[in-house]
């Protein structure tokens, strides 16, 4: 039997060295947090071969004594904790007392160091943690500490390390973060004599953002701002149109500290639910700040993963802080917020320009001019075209149901109309004079009336329609709109159907319809019946894998129901077992999407003023799929692909 028997120091401080130090990249974070606790304003950090062979920290903080320098690589020696108290409210990011011991143990390590208000400093070296004697050196305020051939004596984690590029790469993640985290700090990254990264140290955390993760990412930002009694989440998070293919671009920080935390993350991605495509994950610079005694940072040597005490009030916190950045900042401008009169004409007698506010008041004082003869226009084969769709009435209606809002009525049409000639074979009419644009007074006797915003009493205009699918919108501030009508009018229906608590009315078919599908998505349908049952599908079991379908909703065309089953059960055989939210969601999806118009549909202009609505009063913004609803091209934009810009 092996006898126990007590490892010598330096066997010991190497296996502490190999939980603290993992690679060049550990070694910039100790030295780096040491030097933000030590109050520097400007640091620098220089490497070599991926920081191998050479890494260099200085900094301008307050210094170590000379007296001080041997105990400060000693292990578990710091300046940061005194009593077993300081350990439930840890304020500082460097505090273990084995970081300097650990690096120097597995290195050859020089450290200069000079305390403010002092005429010289001075300097120790050490060769794998055994330290020679302190001698005085020249040196600026603050420290400085080199490190040289990183773990020449520990060849089983040499071996282990990857290629001087990535080890490069890590420290500059590392010290984007940093930097992210403290804008007050001027941070420095030279690599192999260059220049990688540098930010300017104003306080204000755009700049770093700006510099540290790029132009793109910072001009793609929405600003959170949170506060919720002791607890607080400020910082920024990216435009949902701006998802990346990885959650590389998730910054968090607690208290200053970096830290990988899967709550986080939760709460970030669930405000973005049903507004970022499928496959995307938004990006954030995000800042949690609560008191030390409610979130343990040393759980782990790195200090990377910490717990929370009330893990519920940070996940809302997060959540509803990201959600009312996304509600705030994508909803649109009031038109007229920058006034066109202060554009001035140099040229009294040459072009007058006016805004169409000015145009239609001026129009309403005129005197009524006699009304243009009548062209003759076809009646649309509605019927056809118009299959599976809601009804204008009873869109409409849900319009306002849901709207928190109202608008004054269109006035009613004339109530007699000279009859237009019709010429036999062609089922024409006359087109009715359009009603005056001034909205009237609707009393509480008259019939209901179709409700939506009269275009003479809103900040924008629309222009028409493309291809059936587009909508083409100009508002007050000279920008053009594109609006998918079908994604808008989706959008709609689902927030119409997850907002509703009452049963979905299905509708029998004549003859049930038999969905074919593959054994996982069979087994996941067949597990939703009920779920099925309460949004207006009746099905049943068929066997070897098919689904009997007996009943539909009624905002579905019976054509659309066995796609919509066959796609339904796709869904669901992805989602999340456990959560039955995702369930429900998919199946509003599917609803919804099925229910909308379609794209190459021929719109009634009713219809479109409906969609453009809610679309344009920031109701609408995105379909359930995460897909824009709207396009914005401004006047600079068009002008510049005229090259009259």
């Amino acid at each position: 039997m092996p006898h126990i028997q007590q490892l010598s120091s330096h066997v010991a401080d190497l296996i502490a060295a190999g939980e603290v130090v993992e690679r060049p990249a550990s070694v910039v974070k100790e030295l780096l947090e040491n030097a933000i606790d030590a109050g520097a304003t400007a640091v620098t950090v220089e490497i070599q071969n991926g920081g191998m062979t050479y890494l260099r920290v200085t900094d301008n903080g307050c210094g170590i004594e000379r007296d001080e320098l041997p105990t400060a690589f000693l292990r578990h020696a710091t300046s940061k904790l005194r009593t077993a108290e300081d350990l439930s409210a840890i304020g500082t990011l460097g505090f273990r007392g084995e970081a300097l011991a650990a690096i120097s143990a597995v290195s050859h390590l020089d450290i200069f160091s000079r305390v403010r208000g002092t005429q010289s400093g001075a300097s120790l070296h050490l060769d794998g943690g055994v330290p020679g004697s302190v001698t005085d050196a020249g040196c600026p305020e603050g420290t400085s500490i080199i490190v040289r051939d990183l773990f020449y004596n520990t060849p089983a984690r040499l071996k282990f390390m990857k290629r001087d590029s990535a080890e490069a790469a890590a420290i500059s993640g590392l010290v984007a973060h940093l930097a992210l985290s403290h804008p007050s700090i001027s941070f420095q990254l030279i690599k192999d004599g260059e220049a990688a990264l540098h930010t300017p140290g104003d306080g204000v955390l755009r700049s770093a953002v700006y510099a540290a993760l790029g132009r793109e990412f910072a001009l793609n930002l929405a600003e959170v701002n949170c506060l919720d009694g002791d607890l607080s989440v400020h910082g920024f998070i990216t435009h949902p149109l701006s998802g990346r293919g990885t959650r590389g671009m998730q910054t968090f920080f607690v208290n200053g500290r970096f830290v990988k935390s899967q709550l986080l993350t939760a709460a970030l991605e669930e405000a973005y639910a049903n507004r970022i495509m499928k496959g995307k994950f938004p990006g954030c610079v995000l800042f949690v700040d609560l008191p030390c005694d409610m979130v343990d940072v040393n759980v782990h040597p790195a200090k990377t993963v910490v717990k929370f005490l009330n893990e519920k009030a940070i996940f809302d916190l997060v959540y509803h802080g990201a959600m009312a950045a996304l509600d705030g900042d994508t909803a649109p401008k009031a038109a007229g917020a920058n006034p066109v009169q202060q554009v001035q004409n140099p040229r009294t007698d040459f072009f007058t320009s006016m805004t169409a506010e000015q145009y239609r008041a001026q129009g309403a004082g005129q005197e009524k001019k006699p009304a243009a003869p009548q062209f003759k226009t076809k009646i649309p084969p509605v019927s056809s075209e118009l299959s599976g769709m809601v009804s204008l009435s009873d869109f409409t209606r849900r319009a306002e149901a849901s709207a928190p809002r109202s608008y004054p009525s269109i006035p009613s049409a004339p109530t007699q109309t000279p009859a237009a000639p019709v010429i036999e074979g062609t089922p024409e009419i006359a087109s009715v004079p359009a009603p005056d644009p001034a909205p009237k007074a609707v009393s509480a006797a008259e019939p209901e009336q179709l409700t939506f915003v009269p275009e003479s009493v809103t900040p924008w205009r629309i222009a028409g329609e493309v291809l059936d699918t587009y909508i083409v919108c100009e508002d007050g501030e000279k920008n053009v709109w594109l609006i998918d009508k079908h994604a808008a009018h989706e959008r709609i229906n689902f927030d119409r159907l997850r907002e509703n608590a009452e049963p979905i009315m299905p509708q029998a078919l004549l003859t049930p319809l038999v969905a074919d599908l593959p054994a996982a998505e069979y087994t996941a349908l067949v597990g939703q019946f009920a779920l099925l049952r309460e949004f207006g599908f009746s099905c049943e079991e068929f066997g070897d894998g098919s689904v009997l379908i007996r009943e539909i909703p009624s905002d579905i065309d019976s054509g659309d129901a066995v796609n919509a089953i066959e796609e339904l059960a796709g869904k669901l055989a992805t989602a999340h077992s456990a959560d039955p939210t995702s369930a429900r969601d998919a199946l509003l999806h599917t609803i919804a999407c099925k229910a909308a118009i379609k794209g190459g549909w021929k719109t009634s202009a009713e219809e479109l003023r409906v969609l453009v609505d809610r679309v344009q009063s920031g109701e609408i913004q995105f379909c359930p799929h995460g897909r824009p609803v709207k396009v914005k091209l401004t006047k600079y934009e068009l002008e510049k692909m005229f090259k009259r810009a």
